[in-house]
């Protein structure tokens, strides 16, 4: 799995800031929909039906703001985790595992074990509005699952955590993606109300 992590880890908010003069605020009817390609334009590593799919999928997501997706979308991310560490335990269990593919796995359970609570604290950041927080916690579990899966990469090994690697690095973009959109959004405002005092 080829992807851009370190580019978009230090490059994806600084892009989303030059958007922000151009933003154009998304209604409650498409909003998942609009911010779901908004998000795929701007990194081409994410699946926009990916996208779609998992947040309509989503409890509570039909007519959340876009403040509540981006709570939807970080609990998606710890849903994910949780669920790639157990599967990783379970993988572990068989004691015909090559040697090497088993020291992957147990690099990759480290790296998802630490991921639990960096999304948690994640999304307690975001709740207390602390974005920018909020946005560098979930850009290092971009990092783990491209850790993860370059790790068998590296040992040319067949990787049996593609799928959920993949997965783990498309809910966090959308995640990511989100939260810059807030970020955006609240500055805009910001902007508009020092204007407003000025005059």
């Amino acid at each position: 799995m080829t992807i851009a992590t370190s580019i978009f880890t230090f490059t994806f908010l600084p892009l989303f800031l030059l958007l922000s003069s151009t933003f154009t605020p998304i209604t409650a009817n498409n909003l998942i929909s609009e911010t779901c390609k908004k998000a795929a334009q701007n990194d081409p590593n994410l699946s926009y039906k990916f996208c779609l799919t998992s947040l309509q999928a989503a409890p509570n997501s039909p007519g959340a703001d876009l403040r509540q997706l981006g709570l939807i979308s970080m609990k998606l991310v710890q849903h994910n985790v949780t669920n790639t560490s157990r599967y990783i335990k379970h993988l572990l269990k068989n004691k015909q595992l090559d040697k090497f593919v088993r020291a992957s796995l147990y690099d990759c359970l480290d790296l998802y074990t630490d991921a639990r609570p960096t999304i948690k604290q994640a999304i307690k950041n975001y709740k207390m509005k602390h974005n920018e927080d909020a946005n560098v916690l979930v850009s290092s579990i971009v990092d783990a699952s491209t850790t993860c899966e370059d790790g068998f990469e590296e040992r040319h090994l067949v990787s049996p955590l593609t799928k959920r690697n993949n997965e783990t690095f498309q809910l966090c973009i959308i995640a990511l993606s989100i939260i810059n959109m807030y970020i955006i959004l609240g500055r805009q405002q910001s902007n508009k109300y020092v204007i407003f005092v000025l005059e």
